[in-house]
């Protein structure tokens, strides 16, 4: 079984994605980590090297189709754009071959706005204070984010709203709605939170 997640940049796909795995006893991989060791240089750059986004994707893409083909039981913490373009297509390809399942993290602007996290192009964390205007202006940025998205994570097979939730009760609350619609991974169907 693959579980592959989905939503916003900074919603927590990756953090959620390893509390998850190691809840499951899955193998974890976050997509743009995998995509930088697969090229050998930083998304940053990867994507000043393509002469469009839809160039990049197309490679990030081949990078998805790998480990669609494991035949390990996974988490992938995917990109913002997960279910659409060549991603979607990589996604349709391996939806038919294995139990395969896309799972649409959710939460306020105002949560992810205090989740950004800034990269220099070598992927360096840099520190960016935010004053009032920027927030405004990031906000703004992350609610037209998800409005771009928004189509394409309808195409979720699991959504989760994460909104007011614990960290540390978002993976229970994904494998409560994994038993509530009978696709618990097999390997811990017996797991009760």
């Amino acid at each position: 079984m693959i579980l592959y997640l989905v939503g916003i940049s900074c919603v927590g796909k990756s953090t959620i994605g390893r509390l998850l795995a190691e809840k499951l006893n899955f193998k974890y991989y976050d997509l743009d980590i995998e995509i930088q060791n697969y090229y050998n240089t930083t998304i940053e750059k990867l994507q000043k090297e393509c002469w469009t986004m839809n160039e990049y994707r197309e490679r990030a893409s081949i990078v998805l189709d790998h480990l669609f083909s494991k035949t390990d039981n996974l988490v992938i913490a995917g990109t913002p754009s997960g279910l659409k373009y060549s991603f979607l297509k990589v996604y349709k390809k391996h939806r038919n071959i294995r139990n395969l399942l896309s799972i649409h993290i959710r939460d306020s602007n105002l949560n992810v706005l205090n989740r950004l996290t800034f990269y220099d192009q070598d992927s360096n964390p840099v520190l960016e204070i935010l004053d009032k205007s920027k927030k405004k202006k990031y906000l703004k940025t992350i609610g037209e984010d998800y409005d771009y998205f928004r189509e394409s994570y309808k195409r979720a097979d699991i959504k989760i709203d994460i909104e007011n939730v614990p960290l540390n009760s978002v993976t229970d609350l994904i494998v409560n709605e994994l038993k509530r619609n009978n696709i618990m991974p097999a390997a811990n169907n017996s797991y009760t939170p």
